[in-house]
């Protein structure tokens, strides 16, 4: 894996606000961490324009008697995904032990194609919700309200058993609590927001650093279960909260750093409602994006706006397979994918090995 620096790009970077809608609403997103993760630049003899998208592969494999996959997502310089992407946006070189340079493949005669990456893909999202004593009792059906229309929003319709949801609550006791276990099912996450009660909280304390930790935590085991059932996981962590961390039993420090040293396919999000927040930490929390709301009325507004940045999000992950035109015999190939969207390019070199290769992919 190489890291990628655009030292300029992000010192402006660092400088972006955005706001959305009005005063009240603040929406900050962050660059990703530039990686390429199993890839490397492309090589100098191609003489691409330096990357205004980025690809980063997360899996790559070969299956007899030719095909070539490779499972990667699609991310803009600032982090923004990219989803919504087609096999015709897409062009592969291949450079074999013969070959001074890459050549191009074409896409048609190699049956290039963005194949459903269900099989070896699956995304969570958490839904962690501070349910304090202040929410419960001046926001609580506002919030209800934005989290299923969150729900509706994220979940895939039809369902599908690569995407799920698990939604969290805390207060100030030392736990986070489970309202509902990971599910695929929009009805029955749905029913246990709506099963919330004034009285579900026995300590009206906010433990918010003790969530971000155990939610991370949460997130973590997932990915590695995906792991262990040979999938390449990704998980969002989405955090609700009109407050700061007042339980004190976690340090600030030791929040950020988790939240730092996180897998690298752990999303965060923050939500924060009213005027008690703290929004630096808030935004330092949900590095991937923060949004912000000044009253309780603009709660599901806020939260759509997540929800569609998680959707894209976890569509802008792609399998891309085709058949390659090398044999048995040809050894290790270098491989460049290439993508090209709206005027901005982005290209990843990796390499597979042809042994056993012969005719007849499909």
């Amino acid at each position: 894996m190489k890291n990628i620096r655009f030292f300029g790009l992000i010192l402006f970077t660092l400088s972006i606000i955005y706001s959305c809608g009005n005063a009240d609403d603040d929406v900050s997103f962050d660059i990703n961490q530039n990686e390429l993760g199993l890839g490397k630049q492309p090589d100098k003899c191609l003489d691409f324009e330096d990357n205004e998208l980025l690809l980063s592969i997360q899996d790559e494999f070969t299956t007899p008697p030719g095909k070539v996959s490779i499972l990667f997502k699609v991310s803009d310089l600032l982090g923004n995904p990219i989803s919504g992407l087609t096999a015709n946006q897409f062009t592969i070189y291949e450079q074999g032990r013969n070959d001074d340079c890459f050549n191009t493949i074409s896409s048609s005669e190699s049956q290039a194609r963005i194949s459903p990456n269900t099989q070896v893909f699956s995304n969570t999202t958490l839904l962690v919700l501070d349910l304090s004593n202040s929410v419960l009792e001046s926001s609580l059906a506002e919030l209800k309200i934005a989290a299923s229309s969150f729900v509706d929003n994220v979940m895939p319709d039809p369902e599908t058993e690569a995407f799920s949801m698990a939604i969290y609550w805390f207060d100030g006791e030392d736990e986070l609590h489970l309202l509902q276990s990971e599910s695929s099912s929009t009805v029955a996450l749905k029913n246990a927001i709506d099963g919330i009660t004034a009285d579900i909280s026995n300590d009206p304390s906010t433990d918010l650093y003790g969530a971000v930790i155990k939610s991370t935590n949460i997130a973590e085991g997932l990915i590695q279960e995906s792991n262990n059932a040979s999938r390449i996981g990704a998980a969002s962590i989405v955090l609700f909260t009109d407050g700061t961390d007042q339980a004190s039993r976690y340090s600030e420090e030791s929040a950020l750093n988790v939240v730092t040293k996180a897998n690298r396919n752990i999303s965060y999000f923050t939500i924060g409602l009213g005027s008690e927040i703290d929004v630096d930490i808030l935004e330092e929390i949900g590095k991937t994006a923060s949004v912000f709301a000044g009253n309780k009325e603009e709660l599901e507004t806020t939260f759509n706006q997540i929800s569609q940045r998680i959707s894209e999000l976890a569509n802008s992950f792609y399998l891309f397979e085709y058949c390659t035109p090398k044999r048995d015999g040809s050894g290790n190939n270098n491989l460049v994918i290439q993508v090209v969207n709206n005027n901005l390019s982005g290209a990843v070199q990796t390499q597979f090995n042809a042994s056993g290769f012969t005719g007849g992919c499909e």
